[in-house]
Parts: structure tokens; C-alpha cells; sequence
């Protein structure tokens, strides 16, 4: 028995849809315009389709699980399972009006008329504030809607902002924040389910890799335990013996986001030699 997954034939998500499994040793050829492959090394049968149309998919049961923006699963409201969330294709789905439009609180959204091509959350995030406005779908262009009198403010996809900046609007409200996810039909086989817990267990370790690193340094002993204590490690730092006497070695792991704050704090406490090296995968 295979697993099939659908993922995004072309776009933002492709390419790191490609890398995640590769990175989990799973071994894709996607070729150009291929629509359906086969993994060599895993009982995985890939689909490539519209990323609008993977959770119809998924819910038919023709795909058993699918990568696709957590946007598009909560905008499109088919029966899956968000299973993972994958650290990749983020970006915000947020209210946009001209510059010269005064804003000063989502109350100002009133009565006014909202272009976007997610209309589901949008009016989801209309009545959560108690807010009615008029709700225009567009499937494209959004950002161009104010310009030519279609619509007073706007609800889109933004990155960087540099589109919202060229067409003279400011954003203003968060409506959602989004990332790419591994969403799962909800009915299963057993053998199905033990393939993607499979896929899930090496998909973290690949995730948890990425967020962290290994350091090795070199300590005196009479600061190792000033130093052991500033490195919280996966359940305790490694200390070896160096053949130089009154040293140690001391290898752990560091969370990236208090990276720099802890080797700034390990050099002031006295190591030296500090090596920090990338992690490939990491199970725990």
C-alpha cells in the first residue's frame, strides 16, 4: 500500500514542499510537467495539483494527505486534518487600505467595501469584531481594487509589503497568519495511518534540526560548572577530558533563537574554542 500526496504543481510551495521530503531521505524524481511520481525509497505516490484544489482532493480520499498553505485548508473549509505545520511559506493574510484612508481600529472596517480572494475568512474576521461590510471576491490583482473604485480596503497575501507600498495602500490588521502544513483525510486506513506517522516522526526531526545547533568548546574546569549551567543541552551537556590537564570539552545542543545571547554569555564565562556546526536531523 501507498501513500499519496498532493502537493503544489508550481508556486511558492513547490520547491519547499520538494526539499522537506527529500530531507526527510525520500527520494523524488519531479520531473517537468509531470502530474503524479513515485518515491524510489518510500511507499509514496506524489500528485502535483493546484494548490486551491488539494483540500477538495484530500477530502475525496483521491490524495490521503497534501502540503498546502494553512490559508487555503481554513478558506476553502474541507473535512481535514491539519496534522503538522511545516516552519515554511509563512506570510499573513491582513487588511490593506490606501494611505490616505484615516485608520485608527478595525471599527473603521464599517460599511466599507473589502476586495480579497479569501472570502471565507475574511467574514469570519468580519463577524469575530462585529463589523459588516461588503465582501467583493476577486481572484487576482487585489492589491489594484482601491485604485479603480472597486473597493474602499483590500484583505491579501503579504511577505514584505513591497506590493501594498506600489500601489499607495498600508496595511492595518492582521487577519491570519499562515504557513505551509501537512493536512490528512480524516479516514485512514491502519496501514495508511502508520505511513504518515512514519513521514510525520522524520518530518520533526528534520524541523527540530533546523532550529538548532551543536557547539563543542573547550572550558577550565574550575569554570565548567559556571559554564555546564548556561547550556541547557537535549537532556544534559557531554563533558570529555581534554589531553591538556584542567581543560574539558563540552559538546551540546543551542536553540537558535537564544544562540547568540548564550555564546555571548559562554565567552564571558570563560570558554574558548567554541565550534558551532549545522544539524542534519534530530531524533529524539
Amino acid at each position: 500500500m501507498k501513500l499519496k500526496i498532493a502537493i503544489q504543481k508550481s508556486g511558492r510551495l513547490h520547491d519547499d514542499s520538494i526539499k522537506l521530503l527529500k530531507e526527510c531521505g525520500i527520494d523524488i524524481n519531479n520531473g517537468v510537467n509531470k502530474l503524479k511520481t513515485e518515491a524510489s525509497n518510500f511507499p509514496l505516490e506524489v500528485f502535483f495539483l493546484r494548490d486551491d484544489d488539494i483540500p477538495q482532493y484530500i477530502e475525496d480520499g483521491v490524495a490521503d494527505i497534501g502540503i498546502v498553505g494553512e490559508n487555503v485548508v481554513l478558506e476553502k473549509k474541507k473535512q481535514v486534518n491539519i496534522v503538522e505545520k511545516l516552519n515554511f511559506g509563512k506570510c499573513r493574510l491582513s487588511m490593506a487600505v490606501p494611505k490616505s484612508f484615516e485608520y485608527s481600529s478595525v471599527k473603521d472596517l464599517e460599511n466599507t467595501r473589502i476586495a480579497t480572494s479569501y472570502p471565507v475568512i475574511v467574514q469570519e474576521f468580519l463577524q469575530r469584531n462585529g463589523i459588516k461590510a461588503e465582501i467583493h471576491e476577486i481572484s487576482g490583482s487585489v492589491e489594484i481594487a482601491p485604485g479603480i473604485g472597486l473597493a474602499d480596503a483590500i484583505c491579501d497575501l503579504v511577505s514584505s509589503g513591497s506590493t501594498l507600498f506600489m500601489n499607495g495602500l498600508k496595511e492595518v490588521e492582521t487577519v491570519l497568519k499562515s504557513e505551509a502544513v501537512l493536512a490528512a483525510c480524516h479516514h485512514l486506513q491502519p496501514e495508511q495511518q502508520q505511513l504518515l506517522d512514519k513521514l510525520v516522526f522524520r518530518i520533526q526531526a528534520v524541523k527540530r534540526a533546523k532550529n538548532t545547533k551543536y557547539i563543542l568548546l573547550n572550558a577550565p574546569n574550575e569554570k565548567l560548572n559556571d559554564i555546564i549551567g548556561l547550556l541547557p543541552g537535549m537532556k544534559s551537556p557531554t563533558v570529555l577530558p581534554l589531553a591538556q590537564e584542567g581543560w574539558s570539552s563540552v559538546h551540546s545542543v543551542l536553540n537558535e533563537n537564544d544562540f547568540w545571547d548564550i555564546i555571548e554569555s559562554l565567552k564571558t564565562a570563560g570558554a574558548q574554542g567554541i565550534l558551532v556546526v549545522p544539524i542534519e536531523k534530530m531524533v529524539i
